[in-house]
């Protein structure tokens, strides 16, 4: 969904959102339908990718166009993290909480992520928001004053993240979703890791029922 058109003439395949401020930059990758999110500042051109999920090659083309810095993983399930080594290997640091980096061991980190962090991207701060319940670590990311909510694969429409895998927990990633992120205003855009975008609007009614189904 893009926010502001323009008439250019040249329509970016990959532009999924934009405002005066910010673009949100959208490619689906690999076996499961990844999302990978890129936001970018559009004054000063710096981007940051959420992500590295799948097909390295696509990817580090769009972080050379797009001028991306960083990777922030929201969490490190095997499906969210094969492109890492060759991001690292391109020089991208990538960034997870300590609680899901011993799943990254495989493929490697750089630093940390932590709850309440404020990460500048350019004139952007993206606030760290700790989401536990898919994975002990799993993080969202809300750019500040935007309405974009990034959940990786604690929300999506229609209920939460799987919490069958091992590090889930059904009752604590219903708590991450109530306490975390249902407090954003109903108009907040939920960018999932797998699938169609959202709102908290559209998704708060219907906690009671998740609750209810157990899943």
């Amino acid at each position: 969904m893009t926010n502001e058109p323009e008439n250019t003439g040249f329509v970016d395949p990959t532009l999924h959102w934009r405002d005066a401020s910010v673009e949100v930059h959208k490619v689906v990758v690999g076996p499961f339908d990844n999302n990978v999110f890129v936001v970018r500042c559009r004054r000063t051109g710096i981007a940051v990718l959420i992500d590295a999920a799948n097909e390295h090659e696509q990817l580090l083309a769009l972080c050379r166009r797009l001028g991306v810095k960083r990777v922030l993983e929201t969490h490190g399930h095997w499906d969210h993290i094969q492109a890492v080594p060759a991001m690292r290997e391109a020089g991208y640091e990538v960034a997870v909480t300590a609680a899901d980096a011993p799943r990254l061991k495989d493929v490697g980190y750089d630093v940390f992520i932590d709850d309440a962090e404020i990460i500048e991207v350019g004139d952007l701060r993206l606030l760290a928001i700790h989401n536990p319940g898919h994975t002990e670590g799993s993080i969202s990311f809300q750019v500040v004053d935007t309405p974009l909510l990034f959940t990786g694969d604690t929300l999506f429409p229609g209920g939460p993240g799987n919490t069958k895998l091992e590090g889930g927990d059904f009752d604590t990633i219903i708590s991450s979703i109530d306490n975390k992120l249902f407090t954003f205003p109903a108009e907040t855009i939920v960018l999932p890791g797998h699938g169609l975008d959202t709102t908290i609007g559209a998704e708060r009614p219907q906690l009671s029922q998740w609750v209810a189904r157990g899943w």
